[in-house]
C-alpha cells in the first residue's frame, strides 16, 4: 500500500476521502507564442473539507506589453464549481474582470459591469475562454468525473464539447511517454489540442489567445516536446475537417460552369453567357454559350444570372488555426501568403492540404524572421550576419517563397537578411523595424511592404493626424515607393477596426457579424475606441484611405492582404474599403486576383480565369462590378478543381450559415 501511495504521488495524483483523483499540488505551465517562451503560469491547490481552490497566476509579455491575469477557482472535493473569479488581461488590449459565485442551482455572475443570475444544473462550470490553462485541467478532470458528456454548459455563457481524440507516444530523456489527446471546443473559436498524462495532468494545450493568435501552454519538464507537437497538432486539426467536408466525386473528372458572367481581370472587362471547362484541376477552354462543346458526362454547373471571379487572394495571411482553412474558401479565398508564423506548424498545414489532408487555400509560405530583444517575436531571430544568412537559407529549404522581417530586426541585419534572400531567388517584405524608415528599409533591399501606416510615418502629418498630401515631403515620398517598385499591402481593415467607435454598429463593417461563431463575436464587439478618442483618430484613418488611392494613381503595386480580422469575410471589408479610397471594382478585385498572382511570379498559374490555369474560381450571386459588397454572395467555390458549398464549410467551423 506505501509503494502504491508512493507511485500515486510521483505520478502527481492526490486521492480524496472520496477517492477522486485530483491533479498536482502545483504545477508551471510555460508560455508560448510562435514558439517562443514569453511566460509562464503557476498553479496552486490548497484544500480544506469542503473546498478545494486553484490559485493561478498567468503572465506573459507579448512585444513589450505585459499581460498578467490572476484567477481563483474553487470546487467541491466531489469538483463541482463554486466560484471563479478572473482579473486582468488576456491580451495586450483586452482586459477581464469577471466574478461567478454558485449556490445551488443558481449563479450570481459579474462580468465587468455587468451583474446578472443565471439558472443551472449540475453540468455547468465557470471558466472563461483560452486561460487560465489550469482551468482546462480542472474542465478535464470534472468532464470526466461525469462520464464525458457531449456538452458541458459554461459560465457565463455557451457550452463546451470535449472529444478524446486518441493517444501519442512520444520519445522523452529516452523513454517511451504515452499522452492522452484531446480537443474542446467552445472556448474559443474552433477547437483547442490537449494532452495529458495518463494521470490527468495538463502536459500541453494549443489554443489561440484574445488576439487570434496562436497560444502553447507546455508543461515546464516537458518543454523540448513543444515543436514536435505542435507539427502534430498542425495534422491533426487539418483532418477533422477533411471526412465532414463533401467536394466533387471521381465522376466529375470534368465541370462545365454554364452562364454566367465571367470577369476577365486580364483585360478588365466582362464576358456575359460564359462557358468554363474544367478537367483536372486545370481550366481546359474558356468562352461563350453556344461557341464551347461541352464533353458528355461533364458535371454542368448552371451560373446563369451569377459572376464567376477567379478564386481570391489574400496576401497578408496567418493561418494560425485549422479553422481558417473552410473559413477563407467559404469566403472565395482560394490562394494566402502567409506572413508569418510558426515553423512546424505552417510546414505541417500546407503539407496537409497540398495531400488533400486538410481542407484550405493554397498557402505561399513568408518566413519570419525578428531581432532579439524585449519586442522580439517568435524563435527565429538574426542579430547577426551569420544568423541572418542560417534562418534565410532555412527557410528556402523549406520550400517558403518570402521572408518577412519583423519590427525588432537591427537597421544592419535588414541588409544581411534581404542580400541573402535575393541571392536565393526570394523577395523580402514585412514591417519596417524600429529605427529605420520606409526609405531606409527599401535602400536595404526590401521590395515589398506590410500595413499602409508605414506609408503614412513619412508624410508630412498636420496636428490632427490628417496628412499634407500637397507638402513636398509627402510628394517625395510617394515618388519614392513609385521609382523603386515597391508592393504595398494596405491592411486598412485592421485600421477601420482598430479606430471604430466601439458604439458604432459593427454590422455596418461586417454584416455577416451575428453568423459568426460566438467566442468570435466577443473578441471583435469590444475592439475598438470608446467614441470620444476613436473621433480624434478619424482624420488619421481617412487619410490612410486616401493615400491607398494617390498610391494607387501613382502606379504603385497594390495587393490586398487583411492581417486576420473576420475570418475569411476580412477580404471582402478590405476590398469595400478599397472602393470606399476611389479604386473601382474592377480595380479592387484585380488587387486581390490577377496583380498578387504576378507579384509572387505565378500569373502563368494563377490569377485570373484563362485556358491552361488551375482551376480556383468562385461563382458570386450578383454583380460586384455594379455593387463590390455582392461579392461577398459566394455561392460555390473551386479550388483546384474541388468544388466546395461555402454554408457547409462556414458551418463546419462553428458559423450559423
Amino acid at each position: 500500500m506505501k509503494r502504491l501511495l508512493l507511485l500515486l504521488s510521483s505520478a502527481g495524483l492526490v486521492l480524496n476521502a472520496g477517492a477522486q483523483n485530483l491533479t498536482a499540488d502545483s504545477g508551471v505551465f510555460l508560455l508560448h507564442k510562435f514558439e517562443k517562451n514569453i511566460g509562464k503560469e503557476t498553479y496552486h491547490l490548497t484544500k480544506s473539507k469542503d473546498k478545494i481552490t486553484y490559485s493561478v497566476d498567468f503572465k506573459f509579455t507579448d512585444r513589450g506589453s505585459p499581460v498578467p491575469l490572476k484567477t481563483e477557482l474553487s470546487l467541491t472535493p466531489a469538483l463541482q464549481p463554486l466560484s471563479l473569479f478572473l482579473n486582468g488581461r488576456v491580451a495586450r488590449s483586452a482586459t477581464i474582470n469577471d466574478s461567478i459565485t454558485i449556490k445551488g442551482n443558481s449563479a450570481s455572475i459579474k462580468v465587468d459591469d455587468s451583474t446578472f443570475t443565471k439558472n443551472i444544473d449540475a453540468l455547468t462550470f465557470p471558466i472563461a475562454g483560452y486561460a487560465p490553462g489550469t482551468a482546462q485541467q480542472v474542465l478535464l478532470q470534472f468532464w470526466k468525473k461525469h462520464h464525458n458528456p457531449t456538452s458541458i454548459k459554461i459560465l457565463p455563457v455557451g457550452a463546451v464539447q470535449i472529444k478524446k481524440d486518441g493517444e501519442d507516444e512520444l520519445s522523452f530523456n529516452g523513454k517511451p511517454l504515452l499522452l492522452d489527446r484531446y480537443t474542446i471546443s467552445g472556448l474559443i473559436w474552433g477547437n483547442e489540442l490537449v494532452w495529458t498524462d495518463k494521470a490527468g495532468n495538463l502536459i500541453c494545450l494549443i489554443t489561440n489567445d484574445a488576439e487570434a493568435d496562436k497560444l502553447e501552454m507546455m508543461s515546464e519538464q516537458y518543454e523540448s516536446l513543444l515543436p514536435e507537437l505542435i507539427a502534430r497538432a498542425a495534422g491533426y486539426s487539418m483532418r477533422l475537417f477533411t471526412s465532414a467536408v463533401p467536394t466533387q466525386t471521381a465522376g466529375d473528372k470534368v465541370i462545365a460552369i454554364v452562364g454566367g458572367t465571367l470577369v476577365d481581370v486580364v483585360n478588365q472587362k466582362t464576358i456575359p453567357d460564359a462557358v468554363v471547362l474544367e478537367e483536372n484541376g486545370v481550366i481546359t477552354q474558356v468562352g461563350k454559350v453556344g461557341g464551347v462543346t461541352i464533353p458528355k458526362g461533364a458535371k454542368i454547373i448552371d451560373t446563369k444570372g451569377k459572376t464567376i471571379l477567379p478564386g481570391l487572394w489574400d496576401m497578408h495571411a496567418h493561418f494560425e488555426q485549422a479553422e481558417w482553412g473552410p473559413a477563407y474558401l467559404a469566403a472565395g479565398v482560394t490562394t494566402v501568403r502567409d506572413c508569418g508564423n510558426e515553423f512546424e506548424y505552417i510546414n505541417a498545414v500546407k503539407k496537409a492540404i497540398d495531400d488533400g489532408k486538410g481542407i484550405g487555400p493554397l498557402i505561399l509560405k513568408a518566413g519570419i524572421i525578428d531581432g532579439k530583444g524585449p519586442y522580439g517575436l517568435g524563435v527565429i531571430q538574426a542579430d547577426t550576419k551569420e544568423e541572418a544568412i542560417k534562418a534565410v537559407d532555412r527557410y528556402k529549404e523549406n520550400g517558403f517563397v518570402q521572408i518577412k522581417i519583423y519590427s525588432s530586426v537591427k537597421p544592419a541585419i535588414v541588409k544581411a537578411i534581404c542580400d541573402e534572400a535575393h541571392r536565393l531567388n526570394l523577395t523580402v517584405t514585412g514591417h519596417i523595424p524600429e529605427g529605420m524608415t520606409l526609405q531606409q528599409g527599401v535602400d536595404s533591399g526590401m521590395n515589398m511592404v506590410n500595413h499602409i501606416t508605414y506609408v503614412y510615418s513619412i508624410m508630412k502629418r498636420n496636428k490632427d493626424r490628417s496628412i499634407d498630401f500637397n507638402d513636398s515631403i509627402s510628394v517625395a515620398a510617394i515618388k519614392f515607393i513609385k521609382d523603386h517598385h515597391v508592393v504595398i499591402d494596405p491592411t486598412v481593415g485592421v485600421f477601420e477596426m482598430e479606430f471604430r467607435s466601439t458604439k458604432d454598429d459593427i454590422t455596418t463593417m461586417e454584416p455577416a457579424f451575428y453568423t459568426l461563431p460566438l467566442p468570435l463575436q466577443a473578441l471583435f464587439k469590444d475592439t475598438g475606441m470608446d467614441p470620444t478618442r476613436a473621433a480624434k483618430f478619424r482624420l488619421m484613418y481617412q487619410s490612410l484611405l486616401k493615400i491607398l488611392k494617390v498610391l494607387y494613381d501613382n502606379d504603385v503595386t497594390i495587393v490586398a492582404g487583411t492581417d486576420q480580422g473576420f475570418p475569411g469575410y476580412s477580404l471582402d471589408r478590405e476590398l469595400e474599403l478599397y472602393v470606399d479610397a476611389g479604386l473601382t471594382p474592377m480595380q479592387a478585385i484585380q488587387t486581390a486576383t490577377i496583380t498578387p498572382a504576378r507579384v509572387m511570379k505565378v500569373d502563368k498559374q494563377s490569377g485570373s480565369i484563362e485556358t491552361g490555369k488551375q482551376a480556383d474560381l468562385i461563382i458570386v450571386d450578383g454583380d460586384p462590378l455594379n455593387n463590390i459588397r455582392a461579392i461577398r454572395n459566394v455561392t460555390l467555390v473551386i479550388k483546384a478543381g474541388h468544388v466546395y458549398e461555402p454554408v457547409k464549410l462556414h458551418q463546419l467551423v462553428g458559423f450559423t450559415k
